[in-house]
């Protein structure tokens, strides 16, 4: 889960150890607890971004991946 960061603070990758900057937005749900158009997220930095999907994915749960506004991503 992820703890919100202050403004001045460039948001953190999700996965566990990890400090990176993240640049991605895995958002997803559990079928099985959410309503349909509910949406968490997890942030995934370049090199987390295919793991945490494949996590998500796997189960069913992952919805879309989209770039974190200001993310270098949005620019390539």
């Amino acid at each position: 889960m992820t703890t919100p960061t202050p403004a001045d603070e460039a948001p953190i990758c999700s996965a566990r150890g990890c400090r990176a900057p993240a640049v991605w937005e895995l958002r997803w749900n559990n079928p099985r607890l959410h309503e349909p158009d509910r949406r968490k997220s997890w942030l995934a930095c370049a090199d987390h971004r295919g793991s945490l999907g494949d996590f998500l994915d796997a189960r069913g749960f992952l919805r879309e991946v989209v770039a974190l506004p200001g993310s270098p991503t949005l620019e390539a």
